[in-house]
C-alpha cells in the first residue's frame, strides 16, 4: 500500500452558546509515502482542527483515518506534530531539547540516538548541541524543533503554521531548510498555512478547503520545469503566478 495517510468521510460537530456547528463536512484524502501535502482555505474552515483530528488530539464526530494502513483511534506515536512555536525547554541545552521525545518515549536507546547524532550534524546543528535555546537565531531554534520531532521517526509529520512566528526573511530561508530535509528524510507531511506562496512553493499537492464546513474543494498537484525543486526558486517560475491565481479564486475571500 503506498498511501501513508487516508481520511475517510471525517466530519466534525461541536456545540457552542449558539447550538450545533459544522465544523469539518466529508472530508476523504489520502497522501502518499514521501509525499508533502499543504493545506489551505478561509479562515475558520476547520484547517487546524482536522490536524488535530488526525493526531488523535480530537476524535472526529464521524469517520475513519489510517496510518501506514493501520486505523488510529486516538493518540499515535506514528504522528510527529510541529507548532506555531519551536516550544524549545530554555533551561535544556540543544542536545537535550532533541532528545526531549526519545526520553518521553522511553526510546533513548543507541540506535535512536546516533540517528540524532547524525540529524544534528547533517543540518549544521552539531556544533550548537551544547548551547542554549536564546543563544539560537529563530530559524536555527526551528531546525532544532523539527530534528526534535523527527528523532522519533514519525510516519507522518503534521505541521500548523510552522513558520508564522518567524519574521518574513526568515521565514523563507526556513521553509527552504524545512523542505530540503523533510525530502532528504522522505518524511510524509501535512502542512496548514494561511500564506498560499508557501503552501505553492513546498508543497507537491495543494488541497483547497470550502468556508465552514470545510469539504475539500479542489487539490492541485504542483509541478515545476526544474531539474531540482527548491521553494525559493519556485517562486520566480512562470507557473508559479497560475497556482497562485487558481487557488486565491478557488479561496472565494472576499476582502
Amino acid at each position: 500500500m503506498n498511501d501513508m495517510l487516508v481520511l475517510k468521510h471525517i466530519s466534525e460537530k461541536y456545540q457552542d452558546k449558539t447550538g450545533e456547528v459544522e465544523a469539518l463536512k466529508d472530508i476523504n484524502l489520502s497522501i502518499r509515502r514521501g509525499e508533502f501535502i499543504s493545506i489551505v482555505g478561509p479562515s475558520g474552515c476547520g484547517k487546524s482542527t482536522l490536524l488535530s483530528i488526525i493526531s488523535g488530539l480530537l476524535k472526529p464526530t464521524s469517520g475513519e483515518i489510517y496510518i501506514a494502513g493501520e486505523p488510529i483511534n486516538g493518540i499515535s506515536d506514528k504522528v510527529g506534530y510541529m507548532l506555531q512555536k519551536d516550544n524549545l525547554l530554555e533551561w535544556r541545552t540543544i542536545y537535550k531539547n532533541v532528545i526531549l521525545g526519545l526520553e518521553i518515549r522511553h526510546m533513548l536507546t543507541k540506535e535512536n540516538i546516533a540517528y540524532v547524532t547524525e540529524l544534528l550534524k547533517t543540518y549544521g546543528l552539531f556544533e550548537f548541541k551544547d548551547k542554549y535555546p536564546a543563544q539560537l537565531s529563530g530559524g536555527m531554534r526551528q531546525r532544532a524543533a523539527l530534528i526534535r520531532t523527527l528523532a522519533t521517526r514519525p510516519k507522518l509529520l503534521l505541521l500548523d503554521e510552522a513558520f508564522s512566528a518567524l519574521d518574513y526573511q526568515t521565514r523563507l530561508a526556513v521553509s527552504q531548510d524545512v523542505y530540503q530535509i523533510l525530502k532528504k528524510e522522505n518524511q510524509t507531511s501535512v502542512m496548514v498555512s494561511h500564506d498560499i506562496p508557501e503552501a505553492i512553493s513546498m508543497a507537491d499537492r495543494v488541497v483547497v478547503l470550502t468556508r465552514r464546513p470545510g469539504m475539500v474543494k479542489s487539490i492541485y498537484e504542483t509541478t515545476f520545469d526544474m531539474e531540482e525543486r527548491e521553494p525559493l526558486k519556485t517562486r520566480k517560475m512562470p507557473e508559479f503566478s497560475t497556482y497562485f491565481n487558481t487557488i486565491w479564486s478557488d479561496l472565494d475571500v472576499h476582502l
